[in-house]
Formats: structure tokens, C-alpha cells, sequence
């Protein structure tokens, strides 16, 4: 047996998807497992059995979780507290003044984490420079710990004033928190983001602190017990910025993990881009819930700065992801006008889509790409889970009759509902920040996105759309592809003009030595480190910067920058200004690189063996049907050739093409399908 075994988990709210790799034999495995919110480590361990994993032989364990963000979303996080700077106290709960949704007048702003009550103030103040204005005071910090300690909160959120320039008044308060409420998890601003701005920098520090300590328990709690099954490998984590970090710094800054959820999807998509030779792709992940769009630009995923969860700021760098509520199990009514709308309600995994003759009787997407053959109830999702397509006419009976149409008409309007708010999710992330979707190839995966790929390209102008190996789970499968990642950030405001290359030189080493140790504390020889330098740019009085890589090697790095920030910012926003620029942050990307696994290649088919096909009815526009041919993609080999209309089934996903569509398999078994749109020239 080979002691070479790669596992990749990802948790999602009804599924548990699993690859298992095994590099020395190419074996490639895709399985699904129910998720179990009550007992999370019992869906992991049952996810290593059904892809018959031994622990002891994995060598590298990747895992995606959404306890975080679901602790986040139902608020049964920690109790929790927070320490800012005298005078400061209300920084978090004031937050900032503007208001985003502007003409809703039944918005209510997100409620925040904690209380007034649970917010403390230490006398202490640094100025911007990082010069302190007003010394620690040690006794007034020892008694806002006792009552933290009196009170029995789990965790805390420490926040000073310019704590970026100068971390030393709060390192000095996680000493006094030790000595005075041990057992309180502390979480200190500075360590999560060395950036200006008060309020973004509190709320990163308030949401880390409010899910420690229920991430620290389920992975000291699944280590303990993957340890006892002999698992002494690496165990890397799914983070929002893409790539991975170690558990153990995933229990330091689980803030994060919270919005790492489709982000084992873009890093695959990106390795999978230079894999192919298609280094710039639109991928959408199309889930139960939801339908995530993102770009992959040059073989590198697209970074921001500014990510957000329910209006609370995390300042630290995420993937650009722009998620709808566009999912499998999303729900088709009509709302208080007679319309019909598609999601974003969704019927979850419980009752879930009425096909899955769970007690559901609300039209989902699924039941409609059922009613008109996308899906059929002779291919069992996930091998086991059969569909019943007389529930699913059923639960579109009583819209239909409303609307005056046939059960199969309004199923075709559902799904094209679906399409157009997805083509709208992918024009947000291209057209309307100056990219053109026809310069792009679209990924697709996850358990939907086949369905929905071919219809979205089109509409796009989009020439091709690529199905992955595995699409069902492909975002566990990127995950085997995730380098260890490490972001710092360093504030230096100041005009480009006075810009000093030799200081900013020495603020990059600073925060590469830092990196340097961290990744070989990790076990990262100096030979697998690479370090990425950037820098925001705006022009002066902006409110928002544009990052632009750091010209380390040029002469000028003055005119490369601004040259580089011109062509960006006329691409992003339409127009350039002759107003100063300035810079704002200095930010170091530090990577840990992995051993890749090599992708099995597809086998090419025997000479004797020829492509057999049945056949499927799919309903047209207008009612009207047209066969279509069934294909399994286990039944594919690299170079087949398949002409639409067709649909492609397999394990975990189903794949639809139309007349004119060409489908052809790539050497690693992706469906590469040219457009009927592109073909044309249209």
C-alpha cells in the first residue's frame, strides 16, 4: 500500500464532499456524505470511510469548514468582550455613518456581536507615528481584566489606538489578561491587520475573537481524534484569501477561515488554468443555495480588500467573489405581483427540492431542470439519491395554474429566471469592472453549474465553457492544489512623489523576516518560500485604493507605479485624474509552496470501442421537446468527440449542451465545450 494518500474535506450546510488522490497509482475518487451540523468532526471522520481513506496513509489533509460562518450566521458564537483605547470605547458599535442601502425605509442595520455593556476602555493612547501619547497604565488595565474575568466571558477583543504602528500597549494587555483571566481567548488587533482605520480593524478583531473558541474546540477535537486513527500528516486549512494555513494558525485567526467556503474552487480553478493553458477564466460554482462567480486573471485568482460579512468589515485580504442566491434547491413563488421570482429562499437540505421526496412541495430549480429532462430520475445524484419527477410536477401544479401554463412552460421559465440572474452575477465581476467575458473561458462546477453553463455562455458571448474532473467537489479537489498562505500589511500614507525606495525596501524585509520564521516554524524550508509585494495606490483624497504589484526590480519605481495605477484605475472606474497619488498600504503576500499532485490523465479510448449513447427528452421552448443524447462521463475518454444536444451524467453533477454545441474531452478527462454562439461568429 502507498503511504502517498492526499485527502481534501469540504463541509458544506447539507454535503460533505471528499477527493481522495493518490499520486503513485493517478486513483482519483469523488464521494458525498451527509454534513452533521450536531457532532461536525463524526461528518469528517465518515468522509475518510466512504472514500475508504486510512488516516495513518494521508500525508496532507486539507480541509474546508463552515462552523465559523455558520456560528456567525445563527449568532451562537462566544461571549465575548472588547478593549479599546480610553475615549474609544464605541468605536465598534458606531461603526461607520454611511448607509449603503440607501431608500429601503425598513432597513435595519446588522446587529452587531456584542452589547455596550461588554465594551471596556484601558487609559493608553500612540499616536499615528507609533510615538505614545499617553503611557500603558498597568492597575487600570488589571481591573478591566478582573471584571472581564468576573464576568466569565470566553473571549476578548483588544483594539488600540494606532495599535498598527505600535503593538506594544496591547501585547502588554494580553500579559495582563493572562495573568489576571486565564483561560480567556485574546485576540489582538495588530496580529490580524497592521492597517489604519479604527472601525475595520476593531470589527476583524471582535468577529475573530467571537469564533475562536468554537473553531479552537472542533480542531483541537478533530485532530485528537484523526490522531488516534494515526494521522500524524500535514493538516492544512481552506482560507478567504485563497490557499491554506496551518490548523494551528487557524486556531490563532479563525477570522480567516469565515469567508473560505468557494475559495477551494478559485484556487483549483487557478491551478487548473495553468494546467490547461488557459490562464483567464470565469468560474461560478453552482451549490444547494447559492451560485458563486469570481475571476481568474493571468492563472491568479483576483484579491480585494474591504470583504464584509453582514455589513461587519474583515480587513483582510478575500478572494473577489460575488455570491447570489441562485442555487439547486432555490424556491420559485410568485411574489405580492404575480411574478415569478427564483430564490433567494431556498429549500435547504430539509425538506430540500420536492424530487428528493423528502416532504418538500415547493418548485425548486431542481425540480425544474427535472420536469424538463436537464436531470432524470435514472441517474441517481450522488449514486443514490433517486429522483421522482411526478413530485416535482406536482409541486409546480398550483404556480402553473396561476400563471396559465403547463407544468413543463413554467419549469423552462424558472430555469431561464435562474440563468438571467446568473449572467447578471458574472456581467458584476467582468463587464462591470472592464473585463470582457468573450477574452475568458467559463469554469464551471459544483453540483449545478453544468446545468446553467452552457445557456450562461452563450448569453456572454463566452466561446467556450470547461466541465473539470470531479465538478460535484471540485472545490475539495482545489484544495489539494492550496500553497500555504501568509498576508501583512504595513499602513505608510504618504504622496508617490515622497515616496523613499530604500525605506520601502526595508518596510517589505521587515515583514519578510516575520514571514520568513513563521513558515519555517510551519516546516517550510527557505527553498519553498516566495514573497509577493504590493501596494494600494489612489489618487489623494480617495476613499478607495487600487493595488498594484510593487516594481521591486525597477530603476523608477515611482513612474512604473503610477504608470501601473493609471491603467488599472481607468479600467476599473473609466477615467483618469492629473490630481496627486498617493500610497496607502504596503501589503506582503508569503507563500509556503506545497507539493502539487499530479492530475491522472484520461486514458484515450480502445480502437475497438465506440461511444454509445441513449436517449433523453428535454423540453424546449413553447413545450416543444427534442432528444437529446444520454451520455455517462465515466463512458467518456480523452479526444472523444460528442455533437449537441446532449447531457452528460455522472457521480455528482450533470452536464447540458445544445444543438450546435461541440463537446470535446481534454487530456485530464475536462469537457472542453465550444459555443454555438462562438462558432457562428456572432
Amino acid at each position: 500500500m502507498t503511504d502517498h494518500v492526499r485527502v481534501a474535506i469540504d463541509v458544506g450546510g447539507t454535503f460533505t464532499d471528499v477527493v481522495k488522490l493518490v499520486p503513485d497509482t493517478g486513483e482519483l475518487r469523488f464521494e458525498k456524505v451527509p454534513t452533521t451540523p450536531s457532532e461536525p468532526t463524526a461528518g469528517v471522520l465518515a468522509a475518510f470511510d466512504k472514500a475508504e481513506a486510512e488516516p495513518m496513509l494521508v500525508e496532507t489533509f486539507n480541509h474546508g469548514s463552515t462552523l465559523g460562518l455558520n456560528s456567525l450566521l445563527t449568532r451562537t458564537g462566544a461571549n465575548i468582550a472588547t478593549i479599546a483605547t480610553r475615549g474609544f470605547r464605541d468605536v465598534y458599535l458606531l461603526g461607520r455613518t454611511d448607509r449603503k442601502v440607501m431608500y429601503d425605509i425598513k432597513y435595519q442595520k446588522p446587529a452587531a456581536l456584542l452589547e455596550r455593556y461588554d465594551t471596556f476602555e484601558v487609559t493608553e493612547r500612540s499616536y499615528y507615528d507609533g510615538t505614545v501619547a499617553t503611557p500603558f497604565d498597568d492597575e487600570d488595565g488589571r481591573a478591566v481584566a478582573r471584571e472581564i474575568a468576573k464576568r466569565g466571558y470566553a473571549a476578548v477583543a483588544v483594539a488600540f489606538l494606532h495599535a498598527y504602528a505600535n503593538p506594544g500597549h496591547e501585547l502588554r494587555m494580553r500579559e495582563i489578561l493572562e495573568e489576571e483571566a486565564p483561560g480567556v481567548e485574546v485576540t489582538l488587533s495588530h496580529e490580524l491587520s497592521r492597517e489604519y482605520r479604527e472601525y475595520e480593524r476593531t470589527s476583524t478583531a471582535v468577529l475573530d475573537a467571537y469564533i475562536k473558541p468554537i473553531m479552537r474546540t472542533y480542531l483541537t477535537a478533530l485532530e485528537g481524534k484523526l490522531a488516534d486513527r494515526g494521522f500524524d500528516g500535514r493538516f492544512l486549512m481552506s482560507r478567504s484569501g485563497g490557499g491554506a494555513m496551518t490548523a494551528t494558525a487557524a486556531r490563532e485567526q479563525p477570522v480567516n477561515l469565515i469567508l473560505s467556503g468557494p475559495a477551494g474552487g478559485v484556487v483549483g480553478a487557478a491551478a487548473f488554468s495553468k494546467l490547461t493553458g488557459r490562464p483567464n477564466l470565469i468560474t461560478i460554482d453552482m451549490g444547494g443555495t447559492s451560485l458563486d462567480a469570481s475571476l481568474v486573471q493571468n492563472g491568479h485568482p483576483v484579491l480585494y480588500h474591504g470583504a464584509e460579512f453582514e455589513g461587519l468589515p474583515i480587513n483582510t485580504p478575500s478572494l473577489y467573489i460575488h455570491t447570489i442566491g441562485a442555487g439547486g434547491g432555490s424556491l420559485a413563488y410568485l411574489d405580492d405581483a404575480g411574478a415569478l421570482q427564483v430564490g433567494p429562499k431556498s429549500a435547504g437540505a430539509m425538506p430540500g427540492p420536492a424530487a428528493y421526496g423528502r416532504g418538500g412541495t415547493e418548485p425548486t430549480f431542481t425540480d425544474a431542470a427535472l420536469a424538463i429532462g436537464y436531470l432524470g430520475a435514472d441517474t441517481p445524484l450522488g449514486g443514490e439519491l433517486a429522483l421522482d419527477r411526478e413530485k416535482s410536477l406536482d409541486s409546480l401544479r398550483s404556480i402553473a395554474a396561476e400563471l396559465g401554463l403547463s407544468e413543463t412552460a413554467l419549469a423552462r421559465g424558472i430555469v431561464q429566471i435562474s440563468n438571467t440572474k446568473i449572467v447578471g452575477a458574472v456581467r458584476a465581476i467582468t463587464i462591470e469592472l472592464g473585463h470582457d467575458p468573450k477574452d475568458f473561458a467559463l469554469l464551471s462546477f459544483g453540483g449545478g453549474g453544468g446545468l446553467v453553463a452552457v445557456d450562461v455562455a452563450r448569453e456572454l458571448g463566452i466561446p467556450e465553457v470547461i466541465v473539470p474532473p470531479g465538478q460535484g467537489a471540485f472545490s475539495a479537489l482545489g484544495m489539494l492544489m492550496a500553497d500555504v498562505q501568509h498576508d501583512y500589511s504595513r499602513t505608510s500614507i504618504q504622496l508617490l512623489d515622497d515616496l523613499d525606495p530604500a525605506e520601502t525596501s526595508e518596510l517589505f524585509e521587515e515583514m519578510e523576516h516575520e514571514a520568513a520564521a513563521t513558515l519555517v516554524e510551519e516546516g517550510f524550508g527557505t527553498e519553498r518560500h516566495e514573497f509577493h509585494r504590493v501596494v494600494s495606490v489612489r489618487y489623494q483624497g480617495q476613499e478607495h485604493a487600487v493595488t498594484v504589484e510593487y516594481p521591486s526590480g525597477s530603476k523608477d519605481p515611482r513612474a512604473a507605479i503610477r504608470e501601473e495605477f493609471d491603467l488599472l484605475h481607468l479600467r476599473q472606474y473609466g477615467h483618469t485624474m492629473d490630481d496627486p497619488i498617493e500610497t496607502t498600504t504596503l501589503r506582503l503576500n508569503a507563500v509556503g509552496i506545497v507539493d502539487k499532485p499530479d492530475l491522472p490523465k484520461a486514458a484515450l479510448r480502445p480502437e475497438a470501442e465506440t461511444l454509445k449513447a441513449r436517449q433523453r427528452t428535454v423540453v424546449l421552448d413553447s413545450d416543444t421537446t427534442a432528444s437529446y443524447a444520454l451520455v455517462a462521463r465515466e463512458d467518456l475518454f480523452a479526444g472523444d468527440i460528442l455533437e449537441g444536444p446532449a447531457v452528460v451524467t455522472e457521480h455528482t453533477a450533470t452536464t447540458v449542451l445544445h444543438e450546435g454545441d461541440r463537446l470535446t474531452v481534454g487530456e485530464y478527462g475536462e469537457l472542453i465545450i465550444a459555443i454555438q454562439y462562438a462558432q457562428k461568429g456572432a
